[in-house]
């Protein structure tokens, strides 16, 4: 159960985070803990304000319509976030979200305080969801690198049917017996044996 009250900090309207808390609590994940939730603040009416809420796993926004009736959600999971910005304005702040496959969602009139503390909290996870993409990277590099043969002329990169053909290779096969024989991993007669055998091939 959610306590709302933690989230009154920057003067958030109080019904209209207790409503989002209720839906929230039917809608977080296991491990999934709310961290910050503004709240819009049109001008003049202001009854159905949107709410933009910062969890540890993802951003959600919800936009009430028909008078409250019925909710629109918004959801970005943080690893699908690439930026947030944040733009000040005289009637409050527009916070924007911007995913890596380009989709942009935006919230408005939010009040300063609330929209800093909102773009704090977010650049924080931006940061480690930089590095969780640039571990990642690497380590699709070095699966990558793993498959490759780096061999030939001017270091070409070799794979599938050419690696293939160069382990069919005799003066290659005789190479590596070489180097086995050398770092005293098979015995002379295992290597006479099998330098006879590849020779046979020829």
């Amino acid at each position: 159960m959610i306590n709302f009250s933690n989230f009154l900090n920057e003067e958030q309207d109080p019904k209209a985070v207790e409503k989002v808390s209720e839906r929230l609590n039917n809608m977080l994940m296991t491990g999934e803990e709310v961290q910050y939730i503004a709240v819009q603040k049109k001008p003049a009416i202001n009854i159905t304000p949107d709410c933009l809420v910062l969890t540890n796993k993802r951003i959600i926004i919800f936009r009430p319509k028909n008078l409250g009736l019925a909710m629109d959600l918004e959801d970005y999971i943080w690893r699908d976030v690439l930026s947030c910005h944040l733009k000040e304005n005289i009637w409050g702040s527009e916070f924007t979200i911007q995913t890596i496959n380009g989709a942009v969602s935006k919230i408005d009139f939010l009040p300063k305080a609330q929209a800093r503390k909102l773009y704090t909290m977010a650049q924080e996870q931006e940061e480690i969801q930089k590095e969780v993409r640039r571990q990642r990277d690497l380590e699709e590099k070095r699966a990558a690198a793993g498959r490759l043969v780096v061999s030939g002329p001017m270091g070409q990169s070799q794979t599938g049917a050419d690696q293939q053909k160069q382990q069919d290779d005799p003066a290659v096969v005789l190479q590596k017996l070489k180097t086995l024989l050398d770092n005293q991993l098979i015995s002379q007669e295992e290597y006479d044996a099998k330098k006879a055998e590849v020779l046979s091939r020829m």
